[in-house]
């Protein structure tokens, strides 16, 4: 007989997890007194369960005694392989019970990964359903607002410093409010803010609305400013971060005046 066909077979494994009829299990015993290569293949596959069940005890939320108490797994002493075959069946059957707990143990892992990634996925899909429904509630105001018939529209024409910007006022004295539609602007440089300005024109006397201190945040570049001004115009200037307290005029991006 070819001992290394015979090692491959796959018996081997099987004999290790208790797998074997008695007369398999006399002939592969039989195997092992007469081939040391065939001993120590076994020895071998031992030493991978034993790895095996180490490395899943370690990483598993349970212990191996409480999934031993759940199958009623009872204890059972390892024998040498020289001692009877009795004995030697019993290590067989621990070998075979260690294998299962440690899958079981596996198994019981996966399941509560799968079940945390499930909840995380199911609370993400709850946030963008919630933020769709925010943003498009948001969207319906603003057209009515933008249709509604009592709204001074002032649009922004770019100026000298950057001649292709644009922007436009949507302003609801009603409510002293203005909705800034500020998406012709371009980004501001680092260290700069977009601040916007309420004008009287005889004699020029501008009022600081406020910085857009979230411009590169908002995605449709939309703003709701406060305005109880009796605003003749409206200009948009860059200045340094926190804004300033008087417009500097050589940064005047956009410049529009509320029809008469």
């Amino acid at each position: 007989m070819d001992i290394k066909e015979y090692i491959t077979s796959g018996i081997l494994e099987l004999y290790v997890a208790g797998s074997l009829s008695e007369k398999k299990n006399e002939e592969v015993h039989a195997k092992i007194k007469e081939y040391p290569e065939v001993l120590a293949e076994v020895v071998s596959i031992e030493k991978a369960i034993a790895k095996l069940t180490a490395a899943a005890k370690k990483d598993a939320p349970y212990s191996f005694s409480d999934i031993k108490n759940q199958l009623k797994i009872e204890e059972t002493k390892v024998i040498s392989i020289t001692k009877p075959k009795t004995n030697w069946l019993q290590y067989s059957g621990w070998a075979a019970s260690l294998l299962i707990g440690s899958v079981l143990i596996w198994t019981l892992t996966q399941n509560k990964q799968l079940k945390d990634q499930v909840a995380t996925e199911k609370q993400q899909l709850e946030e963008q359903i919630d933020k769709a429904s925010n943003s498009l509630a948001e969207a319906e105001k603003l057209i009515d607002i933008f249709r509604d018939k009592d709204i001074v529209s002032v649009p922004l024409a770019g100026q000298k410093v950057s001649p292709t910007s644009y922007a436009k006022v949507y302003w609801d004295k009603k409510t002293k409010s203005i909705y800034l539609d500020a998406k012709g602007l371009p980004a501001p440089p680092k260290g700069k803010v977009y601040q916007v300005w309420s004008l009287k024109l005889s004699p020029l006397t501008p009022t600081s609305l406020g910085t857009i201190d979230t411009f590169m945040a908002d995605t449709n570049k939309i703003f709701t400013i406060e305005n109880a001004n009796e605003s003749e115009a409206f200009g948009i200037t860059l200045e340094p971060a926190g804004g300033s307290e008087s417009p500097n005029l050589e940064q005047l991006y956009t410049l529009g005046a509320v029809a008469s």
